[in-house]
């Protein structure tokens, strides 16, 4: 699929140009993923329907699954925090790494972003497209896997193994999700509630 290799390309460059002082992170990943969804809506009207259907369909019980889901993913990192700091000699450089990522930016600008386009913008393209399409034409199984190993890989692009090693178990929970419950609405709750408590009200650095 094209848009997936386009994908690729933009995130990739965007994490190897960020390490190499490139354009601000947070505007260029929201444009990315700005420009992926515009272009997907162009093409797969019946995309936006589906996601309109999903949100209409049992809306607060999907708000309180994927609040809790949030809250299972955040002690899942939490946890891992702890052990990776005692186990690896790398995680702290790794972490701090990771939260490098704010830069200059401020936490309103970053919280207005998670809120209104990159949470829900990666949830909807990696899973509610990518994933759900991949699943529709090779497999469930396949295609959840196919969708989590790319959204891990295109990590690599930051050289930061720790931030490779989070891509790859939120891309596995959060697919997982999708696999699971079919609903591109829990995913959107649980990936942007999470977003906002990692990097904003409860970092681990």
């Amino acid at each position: 699929m094209r848009i997936a290799l386009v994908a690729i390309v933009l995130f990739v460059s965007l994490f190897i140009f960020t390490r190499h002082g490139g354009p601000d992170f947070w505007w260029s990943m929201a444009a990315i993923i700005a420009g992926l969804l515009i272009i997907i809506g162009i093409k797969d009207p019946g995309w936006r329907q589906a996601l309109a259907a999903d949100f209409r369909d049992r809306l607060p019980v999907k708000i309180f699954i994927g609040l809790a889901a949030a809250a299972g993913l955040y002690l899942v990192f939490w946890i891992g925090n702890l052990l990776a700091r005692q186990l690896f000699p790398f995680a702290e450089m790794g972490i701090s790494g990771v939260y490098a990522y704010k830069g200059q930016a401020s936490a309103i600008r970053i919280a207005v972003l998670m809120l209104a386009v990159i949470g829900p913008g990666e949830e909807l393209f990696w899973r509610g497209y990518l994933q759900h399409r991949w699943q529709v034409e090779i497999s469930p199984v396949k295609g959840y896997l196919l969708a989590t190993l790319i959204y891990t890989a295109v990590h690599l692009g930051s050289a930061n193994i720790m931030l490779v090693l989070a891509a790859a178990v939120c891309g596995l929970f959060w697919g997982f999700l999708y696999y699971r419950f079919r609903s591109i609405t829990i995913n959107v709750v649980s990936h942007t509630v999470w977003d906002i408590a990692v990097f904003l009200l409860f970092p681990f650095a």
